[in-house]
């Protein structure tokens, strides 16, 4: 007799992340997949298991909703909690922020306790938690989160709030700190860092990109999606004790890199014709939040945790280059 599939929920299903992860996992047959999101989520075309996804649509804010939800999942192996607000709406509109990506979060995870006592929890945290001052260089793990922004401090305050949650028994959680993803295909989003995927995404579709600051020696730390959805199916079957129990957070591996050298990977696989899509033009506002996160983070920890991580500049822009004529 097979095994009785694995139930997962993934919350903010209707992103980019998301569904990534449900790419993969349902091409294998042990896991059923419950997919949440204020629009209806879509099951990824062509994967193996399609039966294996069921989708739901909702206000993850409203406490009905979230009842429902957990009891469609039961019983529940693991949730992986994507929704939220990002980095420049955060800004825009701190009440929206509170509401989406510090109680609702909250409450799901209280209502997770009770339900599911003990349950794994993967929150998608970022590495927008760190700001100024940062040290010279590379930003270890002995540095102290200190945001600049407000979807950092409210990734922040859940982080403790889970800390304190696994320590307790009631859940056996991660935070993971994203680096910024790139190449995320599809279209821009709300987040400060959209234009390190647009950058490349727009002009290889002839359409035009806006650099928001006039510097490009200015470095971000990013990771790809296949090193991203490789590195959360490992969280996911990750042994908890591998952590200490007050600290659950594991800053997700990446590269530091410029946006000279984006553009240089853009002319190197896209064609030199593609640099006329990019538009440098200073943004005040996101600028001072890009400047105020780490440009480099230290992977030795998560790398002994046995997660993974890109090359370069150029294995990013390829990688994504490569997926349009695949």
């Amino acid at each position: 007799m097979a095994p009785i599939p694995k139930n997962i929920i993934i919350t903010g299903a209707g992103g980019f992340i998301g569904p990534l992860l449900a790419t993969r996992l349902l091409d294998d047959p042990g896991y059923r997949l419950i997919l949440t999101d204020l629009v209806e989520p879509v099951v990824p075309a062509g994967v193996k298991y399609p039966q294996n996804a069921t989708t739901m649509k909702g206000d993850i804010c409203d406490p009905a909703f979230v009842s429902t939800l957990l009891a469609s999942a039961r019983p529940l192996s693991a949730i992986f909690i994507f929704h939220g607000i990002m980095s420049a709406g955060s800004e825009a509109d701190w009440d929206a922020s509170l509401r989406v990506n510090v109680n609702s979060v909250r409450d799901l995870l209280l209502a997770l306790r009770n339900l599911y006592p003990g349950v794994r929890v993967i929150y998608s945290s970022s590495q927008a938690v760190y700001g100024q001052p940062l040290p010279p260089g590379t930003v270890t793990d002995s540095v102290t989160p200190t945001p600049e922004g407000t979807y950092g401090a409210h990734k922040l305050l859940t982080e403790t709030f889970i800390n304190d949650m696994h320590r307790r028994g009631f859940i056996d959680a991660f935070s993971l700190r994203f680096p910024t993803v790139s190449v995320r295909p599809g279209h821009p989003t709300s987040a400060a860092s959209s234009f390190l995927s647009g950058m490349i995404r727009e002009p290889m579709k002839g359409e035009e990109c806006v650099v928001p600051l006039r510097d490009r020696d200015f470095r971000s730390f990013l990771c790809s999606p296949d090193c991203l959805q490789e590195n959360l199916v490992r969280v996911l079957n990750m042994d908890g004790a591998k952590l200490p129990s007050h600290i659950r957070h594991i800053n997700v591996p990446g590269v530091s890199v410029s946006i000279q050298q984006l553009m240089d990977a853009l002319a190197k696989y896209g064609g030199e014709d593609k640099l006329k899509y990019l538009k440098e033009e200073t943004n005040p506002d996101l600028e001072r939040i890009l400047r105020s996160w780490a440009p480099e983070i230290d992977t030795t920890t998560p790398l002994k945790l046995g997660l993974v991580k890109d090359e370069s500049a150029d294995a990013l822009v390829k990688q994504y280059i490569d997926s349009l004529n695949a």
